[in-house]
């Protein structure tokens, strides 16, 4: 399937790294001239490892998202990326809390770079997910919002919801997310920000709060 590039795909400045033979829409077209953005063909590999140099990828769901897990493990295999499979492994009923821990953790210990979770909504995921220190687990539901948690939030963990995306719709999320790097810049303070509340609520406790 070749790549569709619309005006969502086209960052502000810098360079748009896309597969060869990728389709502009003419408005991508004539925003990508207006921004003088450089246009640059290169395998999707390539454009994912230019994003991240580990390739490893931890990725989990419950039974709401094993068909959509199973779909998506070969888009990871082709673009490169080492897949650490934690479950389910069939469509029998699991709870979505225990893989997004499972999947958080290996990501905030660092033995996968990112993680992918798919649940029916993608909304529990996320939830526990980022109950992890250190984890940014981000619901995308499509390429806008996939490429402002890469750029603007810098996610660690993408979350999707197995029920509420055709199989098409959520490659499209994920092959977005894996190619857009963090912007870096103004969008760092705010994730030191991020961090900074994590820390202070660490040791937190609400009935000493209330005295």
């Amino acid at each position: 399937m070749r790549r569709v590039v619309t005006m969502e795909d086209v960052p502000r400045e810098g360079v748009l790294h896309v597969p060869p033979g990728a389709i502009f829409t003419p408005s991508a077209r004539d925003l990508a001239a207006e921004r003088g953005i450089q246009i640059v063909e290169l395998a999707s590999e390539e454009i994912a490892r230019l994003v991240q140099p580990d390739k490893k990828i931890a990725i989990g769901s419950d039974h709401g998202g094993f068909q959509m897990k199973q779909h998506l493990k070969p888009v990871l295999d082709e673009l490169g990326w080492t897949v650490i499979d934690i479950g389910v492994f069939e469509e029998k009923a699991a709870d979505y809390p225990d893989i997004a821990h499972a999947v958080a953790r290996l990501v905030a210990e660092g033995k996968a770079a990112l993680g992918i979770l798919v649940d029916g909504a993608g909304i529990g995921s996320s939830m526990a997910a980022n109950k992890v220190p250190g984890i940014r687990a981000a619901l995308c539901y499509d390429r806008a919002s996939a490429r402002n948690s890469r750029e603007h939030n810098h996610a660690n963990v993408l979350t999707l919801g197995g029920r509420m995306l055709t199989e098409s719709q959520a490659e499209d999320v994920l092959r977005t997310w894996l190619a857009t790097p963090f912007g870096g810049g103004r969008h760092q303070g705010r994730i030191d920000k991020i961090t900074e509340i994590e820390r202070a609520y660490s040791t937190w406790n609400a009935q000493n709060s209330k005295a």
